[in-house]
């Protein structure tokens, strides 16, 4: 039997069946950026950080943290449980590999006093308490040292001070010894604040990229970070 005009039209102009998305990396892993924010930038609510141009090993550290449970954030636990070492070593190098502008800061509107306590801190530390400065880890330009050291710019403030908070009351951990719980759990909730003010205030000049290597040793042992 031959198809009536009206079947006929309906099939012609009827849509094509949709093509299946491509199994690439970028696709599967558009799962991270609905809360990561395109390409891995930030998400605007300030809470979920910039993963984009993270040294590739501080990245495969962190899933492997959620995974096994040092770090605690449940739709992270649930969205790694069941992915084996090689496949978040693909997704650490692909978000590590992407280089992206940081936008401006925002304004700090803290006391003058608080943001110098807040960059002694980063830039010098407190030998007396046994507080290494944050460049002495992260970098002299607070951007992160490779292979496994993130940057501390560009963050949010509140971001910065959750993350001290989790480590200080371990709701946060690393490889041991876990030299961030240490230096956590030192600080003052002034200290906790003014840091995270003053890091936040500062602009993420180019290149943003991690520094190849440190000019000195680490002040102290970080089981996350190869000797």
């Amino acid at each position: 039997m031959k198809p009536t005009p009206i079947v006929l039209a309906a099939l012609l102009c009827a849509p094509a069946a949709a093509a299946p998305p491509e199994d690439t990396l970028a696709q599967r892993v558009l799962a991270c950026t609905a809360c990561h924010g395109q390409q891995g930038r930030a998400a605007a609510d300030g809470y979920h950080p910039r993963i984009a141009g993270k040294p590739a090993l501080y990245l495969f550290n962190q899933l492997v943290n959620f995974r096994e449970g040092r770090r605690r954030y449940g739709p992270m636990g649930d969205l790694v449980e069941h992915l084996g070492d090689d496949y978040l070593r693909e997704i650490a190098g692909h978000f590590a590999a992407i280089e992206l502008p940081y936008p401006a800061p925002a304004p700090a509107g803290d006391a003058p006093s608080a943001l110098a306590l807040g960059e002694r801190l980063a830039l010098r530390g407190d030998e007396a308490r046994k507080l290494p400065a944050c460049a002495a880890c992260h970098g002299q330009a607070l951007t992160g040292v490779e292979p496994a050291i993130p940057g501390l710019l560009g963050l949010p403030r509140d971001y910065l001070k959750g993350q001290l908070g989790a480590w200080a009351n371990g709701q946060r951990r690393a490889h041991a010894p876990d030299c961030m719980a240490d230096i956590a759990q030192r600080l003052t909730p002034q200290d906790v604040g003014a840091v995270a003010a003053w890091l936040a205030s500062r602009p993420v000049r180019l290149p943003s990229k991690a520094a190849a290597s440190l000019p000195a040793p680490l002040p102290l042992d970080c089981g996350s970070v190869p000797r």
